[in-house]
């Protein structure tokens, strides 16, 4: 089988029915990788050490008999694993920069009957085109908005369901946005593996239509917006939504009573300093008794002055508030296409 040569967009073109393998080492992989890649490591973290270190200490063929030494004993693995992996046999292979590892391993399975593409300039070419591609975009991004607890997630899933196109930030940060926003979530990705994950959900919607996103600060937990999309986020639309005060209190309830609460406690110590003593000891002790409603009111009236800073300095060019005096997530959501209907957006 011959091996071809491909660029970024045989991956972002959504037409591709090929299995993507990495064959970075495992840390290289682990740090970022593009979403949908399995990891099929040329050497481990250890021998690419070695490697490296003899390519820029003795020479370059050194690092190449080295890499020969600990890359040819298991060709038999790589073959198999790459079998196990993809029964149909079509890959894409790619390694840093489109250099020795993709060749090598494209090389070998090509040999075995795979029919083998290699990516162009490697990882690295791809994480150029996600950086352009944002700077390059014009979104008609709507940002739903309002105070915490009126729950903009499920606001978000549930236009989903009624055909919107959506991007859900936290979800993809594995992070709910606030002190309290990593209880029962999976480990954050790097900052770079967001914004592949970012990429990965945008590229597949339609920039000509409308995208609803949820408002957040430059920060989720440790991940970071990249700044071309939090720009965008503040060219077209914003909606304010608010539901009932008790209605907040019961979601936060909802989310957070099940977990332990010491882990609750250790959130609102991470806030102390903005809660003020007396507001923490009152909390740490509605914990204590079981109140978590009357924990979660105060936890809300600080998040509530936060939110109205941020409401009232957001530069959104069209700013709408819509009030609600129910909860219902499936109404409201219907309200806010009708909304955006109304309004041509």
């Amino acid at each position: 089988m011959s091996v071809q040569i491909v660029g970024v967009d045989a991956i972002v073109s959504n037409e591709t029915d090929r299995l993507i393998i990495d064959v970075r080492s495992p840390a290289e992989f682990q740090k970022a990788h593009i979403p949908g890649a399995v990891n099929l490591p040329l050497f481990s973290n250890e021998e690419r050490a070695i490697v490296g270190t003899a390519y820029k200490q003795e020479s370059p063929e050194k690092a190449m008999l080295l890499g020969l030494e600990f890359a040819g004993r298991k060709m038999r693995f790589y073959v198999e694993q790459a079998t196990l992996i993809s029964p149909e046999r079509k890959i894409l292979v790619h390694c840093w920069r489109g250099g020795k590892r993709s060749e090598s391993m494209a090389w070998l399975l090509s040999l075995a009957g795979f029919d083998v593409h290699v990516l162009k300039g490697g990882y690295k070419n791809y994480r150029r085109y996600v950086r352009s591609f944002f700077c390059l975009q014009e979104p008609k991004f709507i940002v739903i908005g309002g105070q915490t607890g009126i729950g903009k997630t499920y606001f978000l899933h549930q236009l989903a369901l009624m055909g919107e196109q959506i991007i859900d930030l936290e979800g993809l940060a594995n992070h709910k946005g606030s002190a309290f926003g990593s209880l029962g979530q999976e480990p954050q990705p790097s900052v770079e593996q967001f914004e592949n994950l970012l990429f990965d959900a945008y590229r597949k919607l339609d920039q000509s239509k409308r995208i609803f996103i949820e408002n957040e600060s430059h920060l989720i937990g440790s991940c970071v917006i990249p700044r071309e999309v939090f720009n965008q986020m503040k060219q077209y639309y914003y909606f304010h939504i608010t539901i009932p005060f008790l209605d907040r209190v019961d979601r936060l309830v909802q989310n957070y009573a099940i977990y332990p609460k010491a882990a609750l406690a250790e959130r609102f110590m991470k806030i102390k300093n903005k809660l003020g003593g007396d507001q923490l000891k009152k909390a740490l002790a509605f914990l204590d008794q079981n109140d978590f409603g009357a924990a979660a009111v105060i936890a809300l009236k600080f998040y509530d002055k936060t939110y109205q800073y941020g409401f009232e300095n957001n530069s959104t060019p069209h700013k709408l508030i819509l009030d609600f005096d129910y909860a219902d997530t499936q109404l409201i959501a219907k309200e806010i296409i009708f909304t955006c209907n109304k309004l041509s957006i």
